[in-house]
């Protein structure tokens, strides 16, 4: 059970991912944003040199940021029992400050992005929240679905 726990986990961690990101897209695009440029995009370019080809800096940007949300996603199924979308949000909320106080100052940005606008901190807790509320709800939904599937000792 523990194997499908953590599988399930990273399944969903990856979904809440890429519905995060894709509202992260949607504000890039459309100039919403206050980024300068997507977070995990920043990332791979100053770990990795910005002269990386695209199809590379690509490969490398989607793979780590959908291994990162996987990963999380794990992490709670493991951890946490049950999964609530409560503690989907706590995660999300715990990620969004390692994210500030880590990732943003790493990249020149300032702690909380307020070497670029305030704002960043609010988007991306937006992000965060969007990936944590979605982790926790569709792995409460799933352990019910479980539940229900699973024989009981009555029968």
């Amino acid at each position: 059970m523990t194997q499908q726990r953590l599988t399930h986990g990273f399944g969903y961690g990856i979904g809440a991912t890429i519905l995060m990101s894709l509202f992260m897209l949607v504000a890039t695009v459309t100039g919403a944003s206050p980024m300068p440029e997507p977070i995990p995009k920043a990332v791979v370019a100053t770990l990795f040199g910005s002269g990386l080809p695209k199809p590379v800096l690509l490969v490398l940007v989607v793979g780590l940021h959908l291994g990162y949300g996987g990963f999380f996603g794990a992490v709670l199924a493991r951890v946490t029992q049950p999964v609530t979308i409560w503690k989907g949000l706590g995660l999300g909320v715990v990620l969004w400050a390692v994210m500030q106080l880590t990732f943003l100052p790493f990249l020149g940005w300032g702690v909380f992005g307020i070497a670029i606008t305030p704002k960043i901190a609010v988007a991306t807790l937006v992000l965060h929240v969007v990936y944590g509320g979605l982790l926790g709800w569709a792995l409460d939904r799933d352990a019910v679905i479980q539940t229900r599937e699973s024989p009981t000792a009555a029968d």
